[in-house]
């Protein structure tokens, strides 16, 4: 038990908040809902393609969405903005009016902002694209596991947890190993989980990747 449901989902209104902030009549939901899982989907494309290493510049933590009366508002949460801007400013520019043609808005009504992750590392799918990235370039999974614990315990977080299913290292059985330092309460509702599911395209096959982080309890 405790394992059939998504940990933010548990979580909401407690301990987790909604990345997707708007107002608007129950018809529109599902209008909103679309666009804003298309959003997320081409910023993460947009720098996945311009970016061929993202794990070096920190990757994406989350993506903040707010909707307001004249103004849809991204706020990109990354780790390191500063380089992100230094190499793609125009790319930046680029997907903007990508993002504006894909909603139908003008230019005056949408906002991209970059906002700094204070630690990378500490975000479970920042953690989880670096793991990725690791396991693509053959690094043994155990090795990676541990080095991937050691930089979330630099930032001060209570626990961590790395699971890691497929066939592993290469092997003829696909398996699930997973390695834990710390406390990780999965049942306790007014923990502070953070939590990312990521696959991993390997040459021998897809590798899913899951994360979690515990920083302590509301």
């Amino acid at each position: 038990m405790g394992r059939k449901i998504h940990p933010l989902g548990f979580r909401l209104g407690v301990g987790q908040k909604h990345y997707s902030h708007r107002f608007a009549q129950t018809k529109d939901y599902p209008k909103f809902l679309e666009g804003d899982r298309k959003i997320r989907t081409s910023v993460e494309k947009y720098i996945e393609k311009h970016l061929k290493d993202a794990s070096n510049y920190g990757g994406v933590g989350h993506i903040e969405i707010q909707r307001k009366t004249d103004l849809v508002q991204i706020d990109i949460h990354t780790g390191f903005p500063d380089l992100l801007i230094e190499e793609q400013s125009l790319g930046i520019s680029q997907m903007k009016i990508g993002l504006e043609n894909m909603l139908g808005l003008e230019s005056r009504k949408l906002r991209v902002i970059l906002s700094s992750v204070t630690q990378p590392y500490a975000e479970p799918k920042i953690l989880a694209e670096h793991v990725a990235s690791q396991l693509k370039n053959r690094v043994p999974f155990r090795r990676t596991m541990k080095k991937a614990i050691e930089l979330v315990g630099r930032t001060g977080d209570r626990g961590i947890k790395i699971q890691i299913a497929g066939r592993l290292n290469g092997s003829e059985m696909a398996r699930v190993e997973w390695a834990r330092e710390g406390r990780v309460p999965l049942q306790t509702i007014r923990a502070r989980i953070s939590y990312c599911y990521h696959p991993a395209q390997t040459i021998y096959g897809v590798l899913g990747i899951k994360t979690w982080t515990f920083r302590g309890t509301e």
